[in-house]
C-alpha cells in the first residue's frame, strides 16, 4: 500500500505533467481554432480571445474553395507524395536494416556508419537541383519522392535495425534451411515481426513528409504541383496577411495528420521502444 505522501506526491506529479501538455500542445491548437473563427480585422489583433462573431465554417469553405478549389489538388499531391516515399522508404530501410544487423560485419558497420551521417548533414538545396536537372526529373513527384527518400532513411534504418536485434537468428536459419531465399526470409519471415517498427516509422515519416513546406518549395515548385502546407502561402504577402483566413488553412492542412497520429499513437510508442530492453 502506498503512503499518504506517496499518493500526494503522484497526484500532483501527474497533475503537473498534464498542466505541461496543456501548455505546449493544446493552448497553441486552441488559440489555432479561435483565430480561424474570426473576421479579418478581428484576426489581425492576434489576441487570445473568443471571437464576436464565429466564422469558422465560413472561413474552412473560403479556403477550400480559394483558386477554384487546389486545395484538392494540394491535398492530392501531398497524398500521392507521402505514400510513395512512405512505401519506398519503408521497403528499402528495412531491408538495408536487414542486412546490415544479421552480417554484422565491417563492411556493414561501416555502410551503416554512412548512413547515420545523413541525419547529421543538411541537404544542400543548389546542388541537389543541379543533381535533379541532370537526371530530368526537376520538378517531377518522382524527384521529390526520392529526396525524401534520402532524408527519412537514415532515421527509419535505426528503427528498423533496433527492431531486427530482438528477432533471434534460428528463425532465419531455420527458414534457409527450409530452402528459402533471404528474400523470402525477409518478406515472409522477418517483416511480419516489424509491425510496430513499420507503424513508427509509417507515422512520423508520413507527418513529416506531408507537412514538409521547404522540400517541396525547392525541389517540387509549379502551381499543378503544389502541395499542402505551400497553400498557406496564399493568404500571406509582403504588405498584408489574412490572419483568419490563415489559421483556417492551418486546420485543414493538419487534419489528416492528426488523425493519423491519433489512431497509431499507441503503436507509434510501442515501436520507438522496441528493442529498447535488449538495447
Amino acid at each position: 500500500m502506498k503512503s499518504k505522501k506517496q499518493q500526494a506526491t503522484y497526484i500532483i506529479s501527474n497533475v503537473l505533467v498534464f498542466l505541461f501538455l496543456t501548455i505546449i500542445f493544446i493552448v497553441p491548437f486552441v488559440y489555432i481554432l479561435l483565430m480561424a473563427s474570426k473576421s479579418s480585422k478581428e484576426a489581425a489583433l492576434l489576441r487570445f480571445s473568443l471571437p464576436a462573431q464565429n466564422l469558422f465554417i465560413q472561413n474552412l469553405k473560403e479556403v477550400i474553395s480559394y483558386g477554384d478549389y487546389r486545395m484538392f489538388r494540394a491535398l492530392l499531391n501531398s497524398t500521392l507524395l507521402t505514400i510513395g516515399s512512405v512505401a519506398l522508404i519503408v521497403v528499402f530501410s528495412a531491408l538495408f536494416a536487414f542486412v546490415a544487423q544479421r552480417k554484422n560485419d565491417k563492411t556493414a558497420s561501416l555502410l551503416m556508419s554512412l548512413l547515420i551521417i545523413g541525419l547529421m548533414i543538411p541537404p544542400a538545396v543548389v546542388p541537389t537541383i543541379f543533381l535533379l536537372q541532370n537526371m530530368h526529373i526537376y520538378k517531377t513527384m518522382f524527384g521529390m519522392i526520392m529526396i525524401d527518400l534520402a532524408l527519412f532513411m537514415p532515421f527509419a534504418t535505426m528503427i528498423f535495425r533496433t527492431a531486427m536485434s530482438t528477432i533471434p537468428r534460428d528463425l532465419d536459419e531455420a527458414s534457409f534451411l527450409d530452402g528459402a531465399s533471404p528474400l523470402t526470409i525477409f518478406f515472409q519471415v522477418i517483416l511480419p515481426l516489424l509491425k510496430p517498427a513499420i507503424v513508427t516509422v509509417v507515422v512520423t515519416t508520413s507527418v513529416n513528409i506531408f507537412n514538409d513546406f521547404v522540400g517541396p518549395l525547392y525541389f517540387l515548385p509549379g502551381a499543378k504541383n503544389i502541395t499542402a502546407p505551400l497553400t498557406l502561402y496564399s493568404f500571406m504577402s509582403q504588405f498584408s496577411t489574412q490572419w483568419n483566413l490563415l489559421f483556417a488553412n492551418v486546420v485543414v492542412v493538419s487534419i489528416i495528420p492528426l488523425i493519423i497520429f491519433i489512431f497509431f499513437q499507441r503503436q507509434l510508442v510501442t515501436g520507438m521502444m522496441g528493442g529498447a530492453v535488449k538495447g
